[in-house]
């Protein structure tokens, strides 16, 4: 069983994992696939075709639009933006052009952000708030700004990493170890 608000509007067909919980005014549309527990904040929208895997956290205004697949535990912060459409325009139909976003497992993506549409986030990439995502974001990387820049690295615990002279960091959260090599990131 999952939670669904009253002023919430689920749609057959939508598919909804157990311990999920759907608040305040949230459309949740009949081709979704939504995992367990998993929590939609307030103003949420869920279109056909998206998926979101276990335990992802969508807060408040996040609009999910067809085409964004997000692995689990990802967490999506206030109002930030996906798109479906490289090149909109209101006259032009392009429904037959919608581009898919991969969000991979343990990503961050902060207040504000947008993300252009055909894009993949590497696992644990940490997207701070305001940014604006223009292109692919490997694993574990950190990136803000306008256009998104990358700036260090994180790690799955949500710890800024410090790699030394042997390109390796430690987690000051969890203790877990990690390498940097070729301008990858990988848990040791």
């Amino acid at each position: 069983m999952f939670y669904n608000h009253p002023s919430a509007i689920v749609d057959p067909g939508a598919q909804i994992g157990a311990d999920t919980k759907i608040w305040h005014f949230c459309h949740v549309m009949s081709g979704a696939i939504i995992g367990e527990q998993c929590s939609l904040g307030q103003n949420v929208f869920v279109a056909d075709g998206v998926v979101l895997g276990k335990n992802c956290k969508v807060q408040n205004n996040v609009s999910l639009y067809s085409g964004v697949i997000c692995a689990e535990d990802v967490f999506l912060g206030p109002s930030m933006v996906f798109t479906n459409v490289y090149n909109p325009r209101s006259a032009v139909n392009r429904k037959g052009e919608y581009r898919q976003t991969w969000v991979e497992r343990g990503v961050t993506i902060g207040a504000n952000a947008t993300v252009l549409c055909g894009i993949r986030i590497g696992a644990y990439a940490f997207i701070g708030a305001g940014a604006v995502v223009l292109k692919d974001v490997p694993a574990y990387a950190l990136l803000v700004g306008n256009p998104a820049k990358a700036i260090g690295w994180m790690s799955e615990y949500g710890e800024r990493l410090y790699f030394d002279e042997q390109n390796l960091a430690t987690c000051p959260g969890s203790g877990e170890r990690y390498q940097l090599e070729d301008g990858q990131v990988k848990k040791v």
